[in-house]
């Protein structure tokens, strides 16, 4: 299988050169936090032994593995993500492993994806970063056998998911806001939180019987108060705002940001594992009605 080899876009880029070590760094929290959604959902997803599913963003393949144990025996896993990095550790852990129905590709979604080859598509937190999301929606649903099925799960509205918000707040407080002219890593992790402006979007791209279900659920945010804040400060809207600040982050106003943080975070529900903190997704499901209906 072949996906399209064209030069990465200026976001693919930021993803594999700012992003990756920071995204690495604190994979334990990120795929710890995230796998609480997906591990939710799988299996009321209907995905079943022998089909063939896409796994968009599929990061560093935990997921995309978790679902090659349900397609067993003739069913297989393709996991495309942009940032080789997270794909290597992927077939690793893949091949540690010893599981064979699984690849993962290194591709962009909104160039192209192999048309019709899929049952089932899913994406896990990824899809709110499509610069151009209805065209990466359509290739998605392009990717899909007429009547499969495709799922992703995106953040909902600020307000529910404090866990980032009030360090974003935090941060404000002593920064300005961003700038969406500097280098950053896309829409943001809220730019599908809206269900109308969703909807539309998955409806130009072709998407019929789309629902949505809300999923609450508790995330780690770092195994003691300072990680969760480096946490904050290295990934999310308030790492965006002191990375894009740079000269006006003073060594003062940043340790006030800490400060606060560290009263905030204090606070917080914690156990011998971590600090936790509320999140809120919406779970979007839809179907492909088939090529007839393509824009």
């Amino acid at each position: 299988m072949q996906l399209d080899e064209n030069e990465d876009s200026e976001f693919v880029k930021f993803w594999n050169t700012v992003l990756e070590p920071k995204f690495t760094r604190f994979r334990h929290i990120l795929e710890g936090g995230l796998s609480r959604y997906s591990s939710n959902i799988l299996p009321t997803l209907g995905i079943k032994g022998g089909m063939s599913v896409l796994d968009v963003g599929c990061g560093w393949g935990d997921m995309a593995i978790d679902i090659s144990k349900i397609v067993v025996p003739k069913g297989l896993v393709v996991g495309i993500d942009c940032v080789e990095e997270f794909l290597s550790v992927a077939r690793r852990d893949a091949k540690k492993m010893e599981i064979d129905n699984v690849f993962f590709l290194q591709g962009d979604a909104e160039k192209s994806l192999p048309e019709r080859e899929f049952d089932y598509v899913v994406a896990r937190f990824g899809t709110m970063f499509f610069t151009n999301p209805v065209a990466a929606l359509r290739n998605i649903r392009f990717a899909l056998k007429p009547g499969g099925q495709f799922t992703h799960i995106v953040w909902r509205n600020r307000s529910d998911c404090p866990a980032v918000e009030e360090a974003r707040n935090i941060a404000l407080k002593y920064l300005p806001y961003s700038s969406k002219e500097g280098e950053n890593c896309g829409p943001g992790p809220f730019s599908m939180a809206n269900q109308d402006i969703t909807t539309a979007m998955m409806k130009s791209a072709g998407f019929t019987n789309i629902s949505f279900e809300r999923m609450d659920e508790k995330i780690m945010v770092g195994s003691d108060v300072e990680e969760a804040i480096e946490f904050a400060l290295s990934i999310g809207p308030a790492g965006e705002i002191i990375r894009e600040a740079n000269e006006h982050c003073s060594k003062e106003k940043r340790t006030k940001i800490k400060n606060e943080m560290r009263s905030y975070f204090g606070t917080a529900e914690h156990d011998t594992k971590g600090i936790w903190m509320p999140m809120s997704a919406w779970v979007i499901s839809s179907t492909n009605p088939g090529f007839e209906n393509a824009s």
